[in-house]
């Protein structure tokens, strides 16, 4: 699926800077910074009106900022809409397709009209179209609606392609099939900025995750450092009762803490790695303790996500 215009990986595929936009009063973004790395693929994540759709369609050219400077590929993505235009993927949740066009017909007049696309019937397959290609777009199911979304969006081997909740509503195989092919697109160059409201499909697919909130992105890394830069790892076991929790803490490194919850049920925390996990082992095996269970949890972007931005509803 090699993109037919390979992009300079010097150059930020995406670059925002000092991003407004406002509706009336409302104020939807309000100075917001984001860049992504060509090739790779982000994950922009907010809650319901944070303004990450905003900014998305903003980068995508359908709106204008009030202030601040958008390039997509190193142009204006309004200015220059007919440059980018064969060289940008967009997919959207529903709008922009015909709804008594068949499904192979659309796919096949939008594949006409790039100069290497992909080849379509392999996109029809891979997606699980086969059955609903006479079908019309307006008799399609959901999931079906989605998946040819996903398939327009890529089918003209785009140097950077915007999903938006691509597998919302998609059953777990037409999801996994979808996971699979977004990772080729990223292993063949293809950068890609995904929204999405699942924090595991953040964390499988994302090369880099923006938290965006109040209009600003609040939070930018790998979810390794998103999750590591929260709160500590957490290692629980059982036992039995009563166990010297004072002389584990001394065989601990300094930085760890140990209790027991509940009779029977202790939680180390610190700096969870091997080295640890063998230290409360052995600790446990030299006082004559068989743990009956011992995990490690560890922070999730879901708990980073929840602690940066709340967890109440917003409407």
């Amino acid at each position: 699926m090699r993109s037919a215009f390979p992009e300079d990986p010097r150059t930020p595929a995406v670059e925002v800077h000092g991003l407004v936009k406002r509706y009336g009063r409302k104020t939807a973004v309000d100075g917001l910074d984001l860049s992504v790395a060509a090739g790779t693929l982000t994950a922009v994540l907010g809650p319901n009106g944070a303004g990450k759709t905003t900014t998305v369609e903003t980068c995508e050219g359908y709106r204008r900022p009030d202030a601040g400077t958008v390039r997509v590929l190193g142009l204006d993505p309004v200015a220059d809409a007919a440059t980018l235009r064969p060289r940008v993927g967009v997919m959207l949740q529903s709008g922009g397709i015909y709804s008594g066009a068949r499904a192979d017909e659309m796919l096949r007049h939008l594949a006409a009209l790039h100069a290497h696309p992909l080849d379509v019937g392999m996109l029809i397959e891979r997606l699980g179209l086969d059955s609903c290609g006479r079908t019309t777009y307006r008799r399609l199911s959901g999931g079906q609606q989605q998946r040819l979304s996903l398939a327009m969006a890529v089918v003209g081997r785009p140097e950077l392609v915007f999903l938006d909740e691509p597998t919302a509503g998609l059953d777990p195989q037409a999801r996994r099939a979808t996971w699979d092919l977004v990772r080729e697109l990223r292993e063949d160059g293809v950068t890609v900025v995904l929204t999405t409201h699942h924090m595991e499909e953040a964390e499988e697919l994302a090369d880099d995750v923006a938290i965006i909130d109040a209009g600003r992105v609040i939070a930018q890394g790998s979810p390794e450092e998103l999750c590591k830069g929260g709160a500590e790892n957490t290692l629980r076991f059982t036992g039995r009762a009563g166990l010297d929790v004072a002389s584990l803490l001394k065989a601990l490194p300094a930085d760890c803490a140990a209790v027991e919850l509940t009779p029977g049920s202790y939680r180390v925390t610190g700096s969870v790695d091997p080295q640890l996990l063998a230290t409360v082992t052995t600790w446990c095996a030299q006082h004559g303790v068989m743990p009956d269970r011992i995990a490690v949890e560890r922070h999730t972007l879901e708990d980073v996500f929840l602690e940066l931005t709340g967890k109440e509803l917003r409407a």
